[in-house]
């Protein structure tokens, strides 16, 4: 990109503002010299921005790995050892534990690299380089071209980019729109798909508090696992083989022992997944009081019957443990969605904002010209998508998240599809992949919990959302049952085949073009499809027109906001692309009367303890190491840190992601957020937005002290930047 170009492009994301608060924000990494250098100084850094970020070079970035496609990991030895959240391989723990080796009640600890499990599907992208494209993206996109023909023109141009890029040929090239589709940078990356499990904590240490806990402070979790990379001979990229060799790293993280105090300055560098923070204040009042409400109700009402059932039986417990962490996991972060946007004010501030730009709309006749309409005609697009944006998350809820037999019927039906679309040959290649998927599904699978779902879920449903988003067989089967939601699923669980997993297979050996019309009579599959059908023909068309509306305004918004502030702070919401966000160690008053503090302790945990209890039953061994006060160099004045908390700007996907100080060294790993600041994805508010994150120090004394694997800690770097 041309020098003039990207100095405009700077002019025009000018992201340093005088009355900005320090801090917010997900940055790109490739722009912070420009960008947040001194500020990020200003707060205590001592490194400078070509330390985290460099192609030249190894740099922080070069540690950093999308864990999975869904959270973050870091390198921290130079044999590729990789550490992340527990609740981000808690899929892969559960996978490989049984009865006999419950790896979730145990944990896991592999002496020597022979014990390393293999973990099939597991894979690992470190960034190789990013670089603006936007020009190129945007060529023959004019004034007055439509918003479909815009959609082609970018996804041509964006093809043609990628096949053009350089790059080796274990590298992928992905282009990611950025300020809701005004920005575009291409992205190069390296995936590794030999890792494997290393260590765990038993989900006592890695998931202690469990739901009560999770999205609050003070927490007390130790939430973290390891894994290593893999590679070839050459250092490259293979599957999985006896003969890789643990990966070599251009960087790895060194470990500091110094701990953190009130006031550190803290980088948390990761793939934050999804934020929407220049939305418009009536899309924000519809989600605090429309959408995130319906979503809360949905799965209060799955959860809660789960967890009957989990309770009583130990074999449900283990097969349910993931889903359940899964689903309540969104649930509560939703309710501190509301709280906090209540709390912040946050649809009121967005109007006063919403004033403040109108006033300098109108203060120009070409920006009065272009954007006079521009908020009434969103808040009337917002009002008119209302009862159908309803409809759709009640949709995707029941049947993609929390009804387990039509994930399986929507599997099904997309085989089916492809067969249509793609042929013979394409359909058994998608069998066999749904066959192995199959066996896992049905080992954590219980018919009971999920007829029960079912009915409670299809009642809301049936009693919230309008009629006319409702299939004709509902209708019919509520009067074949008589209205009786309980009679209607265990008629519909009776009789489908989807259920079972020998008498499906069995089915599924039926021919492919005969294979939809033998599964259209069962029960299951025709209710599933008569939903899907009614989604297809009334809920999706009728919401996509209005959010195509929607989505071309409020990124119409976006850029008139940049332009009628030209040095207020913008930086671009998350998208799972590799961020930066900075801030300090450091407490905050979530209520009147009330200070938290920044640290935990290992106190915490034996004052919550409590014998047999699901949520908070520490190991003994945990217990005993307390009373022994056997804490080794990782304690600070006799006590053992547990978890802290700073003012860094996190989302979803920020699971995982190193806690870094001010000259690199790892201090703690990321894993929450406090509860009255989960609404920090549409209205950051310092005062009472934290993220929450394990002391590194106490991963070290659960790896050493408690389970007896100090060579991996001997494998790691451990410095004393403090001292």
């Amino acid at each position: 990109m041309n020098k003039s170009r990207l100095l405009a492009l700077l002019f025009v994301f000018s992201f340093l503002s005088k009355n900005a608060m320090a801090g917010e924000g997900m940055w790109l990494p490739f722009l912070l010299k420009s960008l947040n250098e001194k500020e990020m100084k200003s707060m205590g850094m001592k490194m400078n921005a070509e330390d985290i970020y460099s192609v030249n070079k190894g740099s922080l970035k070069d540690a950093i790995g999308h864990f999975n496609g869904g959270c973050t990991s870091e390198i921290i030895s130079d044999q590729g050892l990789l550490l992340t959240n527990h609740h981000c391989g808690f899929g892969f723990i559960q996978r490989y534990s049984t009865l006999e080796k419950n790896y979730i009640k145990e944990g896991f600890w592999a002496m020597d690299r022979n014990e390393e499990i293999p973990c099939e599907g597991l894979f690992v992208t470190l960034i190789s380089r990013m670089e603006d494209v936007t020009e190129k993206v945007m060529q023959g996109i004019k004034k007055k071209t439509k918003e479909a023909d815009r959609q082609s023109i970018i996804d041509k141009n964006i093809n043609a980019l990628i096949a053009s890029l350089p790059k080796e040929d274990y590298e992928k090239v992905t282009v990611k729109p950025f300020f809701k589709g005004n920005q575009y940078i291409a992205i190069v990356t390296v995936t590794y798909n030999d890792i494997r499990m290393v260590g765990a904590p038993p989900e006592s240490i890695g998931a202690f508090g469990k739901d009560t806990d999770n999205w609050v402070w003070p927490r007390h979790s130790g939430d973290f696992a390891l894994f290593r990379i893999y590679a070839d001979e050459n250092n490259l990229p293979a599957e999985y083989s006896a003969n890789n060799k643990p990966f070599k790293p251009k960087h790895f993280l060194p470990v500091s022992l110094d701990g953190v105090e009130e006031g550190d300055f803290t980088l948390v560098f990761g793939f934050p997944g999804r934020t929407n923070e220049y939305l418009p204040s009536s899309a924000v009042k519809q989600i605090k009081d429309v959408l995130d409400p319906a979503r809360i109700s949905i799965r209060a009402a799955a959860l809660k019957i789960m967890d009957n059932y989990m309770r009583s039986d130990d074999k449900i417990k283990l097969q349910y443990a993931s889903k359940f962490a899964r689903i309540a996991n969104y649930w509560k972060k939703w309710q501190g969605e509301v709280l906090g946007l209540n709390k912040s004010k946050a649809v009121e501030k967005k109007q006063a904002y919403e004033e403040k730009f109108m006033k300098q709309v109108n203060q120009k006749r070409k920006s009065k010209k272009k954007y006079a309409n521009l908020l009434s005609d969103t808040e009337r697009l917002y009002g008119e998508i209302e009862e159908v944006a309803l409809a759709r998350e009640y949709y995707n809820e029941i049947f993609f998240r929390n009804v387990e037999l039509f994930r399986i019927a929507n599997s099904l039906t997309r085989m089916l599809d492809t067969y249509d679309a793609n042929g013979e040959e394409a359909f058994y290649k998608q069998k066999a992949r749904l066959d192995g998927a199959l066996s896992g599904f049905y080992k954590n699978y219980n018919v009971d919990i999920d007829r029960d779902v079912f009915g409670a879920l299809i009642e809301k449903y049936h009693k919230e959302i309008p009629v006319t988003y409702h299939p004709e067989l509902l209708k019919e089967e509520m009067l074949k049952t008589g209205g009786d939601y309980s009679i209607l699923a265990n008629r519909i669980f009776k009789y489908s085949i989807l259920t079972d997993e020998t008498q499906l297979k069995k089915f599924l050996e039926t021919p492919p073009g005969m294979l939809r019309q033998a599964l259209s009579v069962d029960h299951g599959m025709k209710l599933a499809m008569a939903f899907s059908e009614m989604y297809k023909e009334q809920i999706s068309p009728q919401y996509n027109e209005l959010n195509e509306q929607i989505e071309s305004n409020n990124r119409t918004y976006l850029k008139a906001q940049m332009e009628m502030f030209p040095d207020g702070r913008f930086y671009p919401d998350a998208n799972s692309t590799l961020r930066v966000a900075y801030g300090n160690v450091e407490g905050y008053e979530p209520k009147d009367a009330v200070r938290y503090h920044n640290k935990t302790y290992l106190k915490g945990i034996v004052e919550k303890h409590v014998d047999g209890d699901y949520e908070f039953d520490a190991p003994d061994k945990l217990l005993e190491l307390y009373e022994s006060k056997d804490f080794g160099e990782y304690a600070e004045d006799g006590k053992l840190p547990v978890n802290f908390i700073g003012s860094n700007h996190t989302t979803g996907g920020n699971s995982g992601s190193p806690a870094i100080d001010a000259h690199g060294n790892l201090i703690g790993l990321n894993f929450d957020r406090a509860w009255e600041g989960t609404m920090s994805d549409i209205n950051y508010d310092r005062s009472i937005c934290r993220n929450i994150m394990v002391d590194i120090r106490y991963v070290l004394f659960i790896v050493d002290k408690f389970a007896g694997a100090k060579h991996l800690v001997d494998e790691m770097k451990l410095v004393h930047p403090k001292k």
